[in-house]
């Protein structure tokens, strides 16, 4: 318990410290981590701790977001709060629309509540764009961040530092929430919402209120998007945000609290880095989370926990072998795969093909990759990712197999 906790305040005090170590570029793109990570929590205390699986989560973080730019273009632009009180403009939002459509959506369990979930979702993105008076129509609504507490709130840190401490309150609120009888009460309707009923909970009352506080915090998420981009537009109802977050969550592990958090920000990273660098990025991220799931269903959290409990049984000395052999294997696949993507997506890119059909005799003109010339149709091109792919599954197959015989050592020592 001391060790979990010393580790959050490290991670809160390397969270502080970091505008006097990043660029503005980097800090902007922290910003956007902080964001992601507490939508991410907000929506693992439904899915992950009530066990309801919402499709249409991005709605409750574009109502938040619209919420918090009217509230700041009110009374003439001076705002309706100072501005760093804006995001509770949003979570009021969240709240009354998460409370309206969770009465609606809780009546029903399991597939058909995260289908009344989507459709929630679908109707609110089909209708911004024809409700310009309040959703701006394509432009959308823009505004101005105004001073506050003797601050201005036009640079990149202070912004940072509002949205650090948001983020901050409102995890910890989550985590304390947790800790609550109704909290507790939030894993019986996962476990088994029957014998809650049988006991005498109002189930239908619970599941609304845990999806009505869900919603707040996702609105919150979305009032400090707002305050950082300083507009909104219907984008942020958009479908992809609400598999975005989905698919951070579980990459982050739903059983561990600070799972999501870690998930989201590691994702939302990743695509900041990525981007630039290949178009396919967004296939690395879904190759991602099928190999998530199919080999570590808890989530790369729960990774950290099952080191741990392995580092106990067959102890360091055994561990880290097979754990840098495992880390090898992930590097040569990951390179592999990598490599076979982007020859791929380069061969099936429309300027390829034009160019193919312009080349003399319909020959295949080679692929640069790497600021090498790669030819389509030699085999040495295809052997790199083969050889790599091969290696790395071989490791892996070493790995485990030594696994499996130190624990079956362990077990017999026993």
């Amino acid at each position: 318990m001391k060790a979990g906790l010393l580790l959050v305040l490290a991670g809160v005090v390397a969270l502080a410290a970091l505008p006097f170590l990043l660029s503005q570029g980097l800090l902007n793109a922290a910003i956007q981590m902080l964001i992601a990570a507490l939508f991410a929590s907000a929506y693992n205390l439904l899915c992950g701790q009530a066990g309801m699986l919402s499709f249409g989560h991005a709605a409750y973080f574009g109502v938040g977001a619209f919420g918090t730019v009217h509230a700041m273009n009110a009374i003439g632009g001076a705002g309706l709060l100072p501005t760093p009180l804006m995001p509770l403009a949003g979570a009021a939002c969240g709240l009354v629309f998460g409370g309206i459509a969770g009465w609606f959506a809780t009546k029903r369990t399991g597939t058909y509540f995260a289908m009344i979930t989507l459709a929630i979702a679908e109707l609110v993105h089909s209708l911004a764009p024809h409700l310009k008076g309040l959703f701006g129509g394509e432009a959308g609504v823009s505004t101005m961040r105004m001073p506050a507490w003797g601050l201005d709130f036009g640079s990149t840190t202070q912004v940072y530092y509002l949205t650090l401490c948001w983020v901050l309150l409102s995890v910890g609120l989550l985590y304390l929430f947790t800790r609550t009888p109704m909290g507790r009460l939030a894993y019986g309707l996962r476990e088994n919402s029957h014998r809650l009923r049988f006991l005498g909970y109002n189930v239908h009352g619970l599941g609304m209120l845990v999806f009505a506080i869900s919603a707040m915090f996702s609105g919150i998420a979305g009032g400090l998007q707002v305050v950082s981009n300083e507009s909104a537009n219907y984008v942020v109802f958009d479908p992809a945000l609400s598999a975005a977050v989905v698919l951070n969550t579980y990459i982050g592990g739903v059983k561990v609290f600070l799972g999501p958090a870690f998930g989201a920000a590691l994702m939302t990273f990743f695509g900041y880095a990525v981007s630039d660098l290949t178009q396919s990025w967004l296939l690395y991220q879904g190759i991602l989370f099928v190999l998530v799931m199919m080999f570590m269903p808890s989530g790369l959290a729960g990774l950290i926990g099952t080191t741990g409990r392995l580092r106990q049984r067959i102890g360091a000395a055994q561990l880290v072998p097979l754990a840098l052999l495992s880390i090898a294997a992930a590097v040569l696949l990951s390179m592999g795969g990598a490599f076979a993507v982007e020859m791929l997506q380069r061969i099936f890119s429309q300027d390829y093909r034009a160019m193919a059909k312009l080349a003399a005799g319909g020959a295949w003109p080679p692929v640069t990759l790497l600021s090498r010339a790669w030819s389509p149709t030699a085999v040495t091109t295809w052997a790199v990712p083969v050889v790599l792919i091969g290696t790395g599954a071989l490791l892996a197959w070493v790995g485990q197999r030594k696994l499996r015989q130190a624990t079956e050592r362990v077990g017999d020592a026993a």
